[in-house]
């Protein structure tokens, strides 16, 4: 077996298959190292791809041409849209998926992915020759050679779980912990810290009394998370349920604070602020006399449920012992207790857009050892770096996206420019132009760009260019049909909405928060003709036609702004200022310029610290 590549993958989460996946379609040998190959994709903790702002994450993957959305599509035991009833910005894609089945349709990708190889090792150190990475080598004594490694190791660097007061070395539940990276990357330079996260217990569904919950079901229609013409064979579809803590739960848990290793000294590392334990929230909120908690099925036929929202590192018997003050699980029992993981991160401060690191040459870094949490954070930034690691073997331009481009451009733009004190997790509110990053049409920001890659097929650009045509028929039919008030004024006013006073443009209904053109066709035959001649996605389409018109003021202002705001991207700074030599810049904008060492005034002006007199100090002294 020959064992020279052009790119390595340590780590087969859901960065890893994105890297490995997207190095390889690329064109690249690549080989993808993992510790144990029935674990590819594996879901640690919520069996749950996408939600608020990561849905969209998903989408922008997919559009590029990636596999977090197909994998998702495939192995759905429920689909729903989350927050509907807000904006199209505020849309977000969530799918429960199959545990079992998401890891089996992973590696069966991976496995028939050409010009990639898999490999179940360890991997020990990295061959690093005059500042630049050069191969690894594994538990085995293999000798693994590439000029570009991209390491998504996940919580496994030096993992420790805590279960109460029992400490038990891993990188997840039954898996040893990775040793040997972290101390050898300190020594080459490299700022590590400690992170924490948490999972919580794992409930045998014949315990829990449903009767006594609140059903949630999923949608039915057509949203899904990949843009790609298919038919998946339907899984059976399982609904959620949800209950909640009360004060006898509280009690309980409260009890157990002296135990707990958050509270008692035993973990002193960082953990999520949008993700507590359950033990943080009776804390944080005393007065709360109940906390929601959703049952969610780990997959189509088993009986093992995720109770999202009782993360947990308390004994095991106070665990229990507060689940069954709650009604619905008053005779419960579990496959195994909530517990909270330490482990290894790098400050992600230290890499450049591309997601290589600063300090050596030809090695990337991605998922939650930049600091992040969540899956679908991790698949972005996996195929980012699967992607610039090809493009940096084959001697091309890093591929970046920018803030005003996706979401994903916002997530590692937050992490290289500002860093983190926290588990990252993202949200809309990171976003300063979400109505240009919705997830309706990550397809039309993204996809031209990965087929010009190579990444996105040319069937993907096929349906694409099908969906512009018919899209922007339908909306020119619109802006150019008269509608006259005789027609259509008893409609309008059986759907509550003010009857016309004169003729108008279709456009001028359509835009009306009351009506939609699906509505709208029932009374006007014309426009119905019109939706008809979609031959395909025809609902996809029409959503699409629909946003594009009610929120086109809107869309349009923010391209303006984000116009605006990109030609400080363009203003290149690196290598050109020491900065410690600036007398008129603040100390602190010295220290922080200098330490993140940005590639433009646009990003100096994110760097927290950074005031806009100490940018215009940086513009002057450019002459602009």
């Amino acid at each position: 077996m020959d064992f020279k590549y052009d790119v390595i993958v340590v780590g087969a989460g859901h960065a890893g298959c994105e890297a490995a996946h997207a190095a390889a379609k690329l064109g690249s040998k690549t080989c993808l190292i993992t510790m144990d190959m029935n674990k590819i994709g594996q879901m640690s903790c919520n069996p749950a791809v996408g939600g608020i702002a990561k849905g969209q994450i998903v989408r922008e993957i997919d559009a590029l041409g990636g596999m977090m959305g197909i994998v998702s599509d495939k192995t759905a035991i429920q689909f729903r849209l989350l927050n509907r009833s807000k904006g199209p910005a505020m849309w977000s894609p969530r799918s429960q998926a199959d545990r079992q089945k998401f890891i089996d349709t992973w590696r069966s990708i991976l496995e028939n992915t050409d010009n990639l190889e898999l490999w179940q090792d360890t991997v020990k150190k990295l061959i690093i020759e005059e500042g630049k990475v050069k191969g690894l080598i594994t538990d085995m004594g293999v000798e693994f050679r590439a000029d570009a490694v991209v390491i998504t190791s996940g919580t496994f660097m030096n993992g420790l779980m805590h279960f109460g007061k029992t400490q038990i070395p891993g990188g997840r539940v039954a898996e040893p912990a990775s040793y040997g990276l972290s101390d050898q990357l300190k020594d080459a330079g490299i700022k590590v810290e400690r992170m924490k996260t948490g999972t919580p217990v794992r409930i045998d569904g014949r315990s829990i009394d449903f009767s006594l919950c609140e059903k949630h079901e999923g949608d039915n229609d057509f949203h899904k998370f990949s843009y790609l013409d298919y038919k998946t064979p339907m899984l059976e579809q399982r609904p959620c349920w949800m209950t909640y803590t009360n004060e006898e739960c509280h009690e309980v848990l409260r009890g157990g604070l002296p135990a707990s290793p958050l509270y008692n000294g035993q973990i002193q590392s960082i953990g999520p602020r949008y993700c507590p334990s359950i033990e943080t929230k009776i804390v944080t909120f005393p007065d709360k006399i109940r906390h929601q908690l959703f049952l969610e099925p780990e997959g189509e036929t088993t009986q093992e449920y995720y109770l999202n929202g009782f993360s947990s590192s308390l004994p095991i018997e106070v665990q229990i012992e507060a689940l069954k003050k709650i009604p619905a699980l008053r005779d419960v029992k579990i496959y195994r207790p909530g517990y909270a993981i330490e482990y290894d991160f790098f400050d992600p401060t230290q890499l450049k857009h591309s997601l290589e690191t600063k300090a050596i040459e030809g090695l990337f870094f991605a998922g939650q050892i930049n600091g992040t949490t969540g899956y679908e954070e991790a698949g972005g930034q996996g195929l980012m770096a699967g992607i610039n690691a090809h493009q940096k073997t084959k001697g091309k331009e890093p591929f970046v996206l920018g803030r005003d481009e996706a979401y994903i451009g916002v997530l590692i733009d937050d992490l290289v420019t500002k860093g983190v004190d926290e588990p990252y997790r993202m949200f809309t509110s990171r976003a300063e132009y979400r109505i240009l990053l919705r997830q309706d049409d990550a397809d039309m920001r993204l996809t031209p760009k990965g087929f010009a890659l190579g990444l996105a097929d040319k069937e993907r650009l096929d349906l694409l260019e099908e969906k512009r045509v018919h899209r922007d028929r339908i909306v020119e039919f619109c802006k150019n049909y008269s509608v006259k008030p005789v027609k259509v004024n008893e409609e309008l006013e059986a759907l509550g909405t003010t009857p016309l006073k004169e003729g108008c443009k279709l456009y001028s209904l359509v835009v009306r928060p009351q009506l939609s053109l699906e509505k709208i066709a029932t009374f006007i035959p014309a426009l119905k003709e019109q939706l008809d001649l979609t031959p395909n996605r025809k609902e996809e389409i029409t959503e699409a036609a629909e946003i594009m018109m009610k929120y086109e003021g809107y869309i349009e202002r923010e391209k303006e702004i984000a116009e605006k705001i990109t030609r400080l991207e363009n203003i290149k700074i690196k290598g050109k200022f020491d900065y410690s030599k600036i007398n008129s810049l603040s100390t602190e904008a010295k220290q922080k310029l200098t330490k993140i060492d940005p590639e433009t005034i646009g990003q100096a002006s994110r760097i927290p610290g950074i005031s806009p007199s100490d940018i215009n100090i940086l513009l002057v002294l450019l002459g602009r």
